[in-house]
């Protein structure tokens, strides 16, 4: 199994002064998935190089097991510290995609030509998509083969409208990663803020927040054990 992960490298969040990036658990778990899984993974971003973490995710009330081991892992984080630019990859390369989440997705690869060229390539080649919380946010210009919106019929899961006016982020973000997903198309649904809920149709598999990463990640991994794929 060769997965791509595929990280932000956008790092203001809108125009409130404060940092963001990507979400450590979103990205540490689903690694850990996939690495004891026995895949090979690549880790990329549209910049390359270091991507930049969200540091609200990296402070005492936000680490898990995974990410207390990422911190032990010396080529995980060497690894991270050397993503490749995600214009210079190639889809055949690859048996699935996941994209982590962290508001910066929604500046920056939810708009990247290179991420919504992969996604379709991927999507339309039946390889498992997924993406996990603000991560849903790729899928708002991306397509399918009919030229409809990739989700329109889907089911699907992403950050919800009441856990982003939790965070109090709510007037900061561009748009709202639920309301996006619902007006392309998608058959939305949640669970409780904050509670883990992960979705798969088809090739495509989407969780709802930090929480849901391992399960996405698992759905991923069990997608591509199954002999039709």
């Amino acid at each position: 199994m060769n997965i791509l992960m595929v990280l932000t490298t956008h790092d203001e969040l809108g125009a409130s002064g404060k940092k963001t990036g990507f979400w450590l658990e979103e990205f540490a778990a689903p690694y850990y998935a996939f690495k004891d899984a026995g895949a090979d993974v690549t880790l990329a971003s549209p910049l390359g190089g270091q991507p930049p973490l969200d540091p609200k995710s990296d402070t005492p009330n936000f680490q898990t097991e995974d990410t207390r081991r990422f911190r032990a892992d010396p080529v995980a984080k060497a690894s991270l510290a050397s993503t490749v630019k995600l214009s210079g990859i190639s889809a055949d390369d690859y048996d699935a995609v996941f994209y982590a989440g962290g508001h910066g997705v929604m500046w920056d690869l939810a708009e990247d030509p290179a991420s919504i060229a992969l996604i379709e390539t991927m999507f339309a080649a039946n390889k498992p998509v997924a993406a996990v919380c603000h991560g849903s946010a790729v899928f708002r210009h991306t397509k399918a083969p009919d030229g409809a919106p990739l989700v329109r019929g889907k089911k699907v899961a992403g950050y919800t409208n009441t856990e982003e006016a939790a965070s109090g982020l709510t007037e900061v973000v561009p748009y709202l990663v639920e309301d996006m997903l619902k007006q392309n198309g998608g058959l939305y649904s949640k669970a409780d803020n904050f509670r883990s809920h992960a979705v798969a149709d088809g090739n495509l598999v989407t969780g709802q927040n930090p929480a849901s990463s391992k399960r996405v990640a698992a759905e991923v991994v069990n997608l591509l054990s199954r002999p039709s794929w």
